[in-house]
């Protein structure tokens, strides 16, 4: 079991992800959402990916890129501070990331199917590690952070861009 994250565990930038957690077995979530994640987009089809609520706002193809590429490297972070790596770990530039993606050369699906493979392996990690590993904290955008804070990232990021996607997009 990995308990919530504490203040202190994360920067305050990350708060609107770690809300969504409130009442949440973070290992439970993260295979229930695995599931139902897949099956909203899944619903959603190839022929609505490309759709943008406002001009200059992602796709859904793209929210869903950009999920994959966040929950990879919040996992990253967490294994480096897991296995005690005590280098800091750099931040990143989210729309740089979407700019130079090949999505558009991809298919919805493919991008889907991809979440599924980030997720169960996200699971495996997180199923994996002990509670003092959990507490384990590094250093990642020039802020502390626990291997623990970083799981509740991946839940709560995702569930963030599902609650902009179910009231703006769909």
């Amino acid at each position: 079991m990995i308990a919530l994250p504490e203040l202190g565990e994360y920067n305050p930038f990350y708060q609107p992800y770690i809300d969504q957690l409130k009442g949440v077995d973070l290992l439970s979530k993260l295979s229930t959402q695995k599931v139902e994640i897949a099956e909203l987009f899944k619903s959603i089809g190839e022929e609505r990916a490309n759709y943008a609520y406002a001009e200059g706002k992602w796709t859904i193809k793209e929210v869903l890129n950009h999920i994959n590429d966040v929950e990879r490297i919040f996992t990253y972070r967490a294994l480096a501070i897991a296995r005690g790596d005590l280098q800091s770990l750099p931040g990143m530039d989210q729309d740089n990331y979407q700019l130079n993606a090949r999505k558009n050369l991809r298919s919805f699906d493919s991008l889907i199917n991809e979440f599924i493979a980030i997720r169960e392996s996200s699971i495996h990690f997180f199923n994996n590690i002990s509670e003092e590993e959990s507490l384990k904290i590094g250093t990642a955008s020039n802020n502390p952070v626990s291997v623990r804070a970083l799981a509740g990232m991946v839940v709560g990021h995702a569930a963030h861009h599902i609650m902009i996607l179910k009231e703006r997009y769909l």
